[in-house]
């Protein structure tokens, strides 16, 4: 196991595979182990870095207000430990927020930008319908299985065989989630002012991927994203709900690796 720390708390990450580094950062109250499904392909030529954000798994539950400013200073700190100077960076869910604010406040460290069923934040986010909302905000009341059980409806495409859903579910089980750590969390991503207004401060490659039938982070959303930050590229998700690396973890697979390898090797660009 290894540990980063930063700001009074105490990071978990691990790596696998090699060639140039990509950091994967996680949506709200998910693991770094829920990136399995794509690890194989992407560590054959990559080496992914991931890691527990604040409040989740293995990583400390410090006392709120949790920022996202403060959780992309946690994934430089997660670079730093891993000894890296720069990577491709990519972040699904409030994680895609996240990166953004790291694109942001840390472009000089970032060689391309991957952003997978996010949003802006903010006011000039397209939230999802009230229910969802609601059950969002609400099950830190619940215990976490019922928790987590609750969102299955919402998160996949009901195309998706439950066997493979009950796959997700039993691996977050083993790591669970704390009332406070996902509360933390979530405040941070609702109480975010946003980055649409600071979208074109992004100069890296960037490829936005969305799933077609997303209920909590409705994909026009992407399409924001896609439109604000100059020269990215948005690709749509047959068949896919907010798990999109679930739903349809091949096709995602492949869309971030035609991406990452179409960046470039390192000593190709001026940069």
């Amino acid at each position: 196991m290894a540990y980063a720390s930063n700001a009074g708390a105490r990071l978990y990450w691990e790596a696998g595979g090699s060639g140039e580094p990509l950091l994967l950062i996680q949506g709200l109250g998910w693991s770094a182990d829920m990136w399995f499904r794509l690890l194989p392909e992407i560590e054959r030529r990559y080496r992914a870095i991931r890691y527990d954000a604040r409040g989740i798994g293995r990583s400390d539950v410090p006392s709120g207000p949790y920022s996202i400013e403060l959780m992309a200073a946690d994934a430089m700190a997660i670079l730093d430990a891993a000894g890296e100077a720069r990577a491709h960076i990519c972040g699904v869910s409030l994680g895609g927020i996240v990166a953004q604010e790291v694109a942001i406040s840390f472009g000089d460290r970032v060689r391309s930008l991957l952003l997978g069923c996010t949003h802006t934040a903010g006011p000039d986010a397209v939230w999802p319908e009230p229910k969802v909302m609601e059950m969002l905000k609400t099950r830190t009341r619940i215990p976490f299985e019922e928790a987590v059980r609750a969102g299955v409806e919402y998160g996949y495409d009901p195309s998706t065989s439950r066997e493979r859903i009950e796959e997700d579910i039993q691996r977050r089980l083993v790591l669970p989630t704390t009332a406070e750590g996902y509360s933390n969390q979530l405040l941070a991503g609702l109480g975010y002012p946003g980055t649409r207004e600071r979208l074109a401060q992004i100069s890296v490659p960037t490829l936005v991927l969305t799933g077609d039938r997303d209920r909590l982070v409705p994909a026009v959303n992407s399409e924001i994203l896609a439109r604000d930050i100059a020269g990215a590229r948005l690709v749509v998700i047959p068949g896919a709900g907010h798990v999109m690396f679930t739903d349809q973890p091949e096709a995602v697979t492949a869309a971030m690796l035609q991406f990452l390898d179409s960046v470039g090797p390192l000593s190709s660009r001026s940069s």
